[in-house]
């Protein structure tokens, strides 16, 4: 786009638009590095300058915008590889069933986007909060047990669940 045609644009966009030029190939050459692919590195990279997009209201993106860009692309290469991980632990759990029992495509990628919204959840928790939380739902203790077992007081692990049975509801 001829810079003439870019005077218009508000001061914000003209900085992206810089940012994405001066920097884009850049990005996705690092990003390629981590990954070992051209596909993902590409989808993280636009999903960096998308995040840079929609997280900031003004100008401003400091003296070393590389390094802002890695920030954002690191949490966003995290939430990759978990998504990966909890990916291939549901495969290998449905690899040993009976073929008639195996979930369509369109199965698994509803559990999948589930589980994912799961695990984001649990991540996002405190980790006293997770704890508590884990304790109840899959080892089966009680309030009670579960304070004991991490010498607290019962109304603190009903606060922690509380916590938790609410994030479970905003990821529902």
């Amino acid at each position: 786009m001829p810079s003439s045609m870019r005077a218009g644009e508000p001061p914000f966009q003209r900085e992206i638009h810089h940012l994405y030029s001066d920097h884009h190939g850049w990005l996705s050459g690092w990003l390629r590095k981590k990954l070992g692919n051209s596909f993902d590195a590409a989808d993280i990279a636009h999903d960096t300058f998308l995040r840079l997009l929609t997280s900031r209201s003004s100008s401003g993106f400091g003296s070393e915008p590389r390094a802002l860009l890695a920030h954002i692309a690191k949490g966003l290469l995290i939430d990759h590889w978990r998504h990966q991980e909890v990916e291939r632990a549901y495969l290998d759990a449905i690899a040993h069933l009976p073929e008639q029992h195996v979930p369509s495509p369109e199965t698994r990628l509803l559990v999948l986007e589930a589980l994912q919204r799961i695990d984001a959840m649990l991540h996002a928790l405190p980790s006293k909060t997770r704890e508590i939380f884990l304790l109840a739902q899959f080892d089966g203790l009680g309030y009670g047990e579960i304070a004991q077992r991490l010498d607290t007081s019962l109304i603190t692990v009903k606060r922690h669940m509380r916590k938790a049975f609410i994030a479970c509801m905003a990821a529902a």
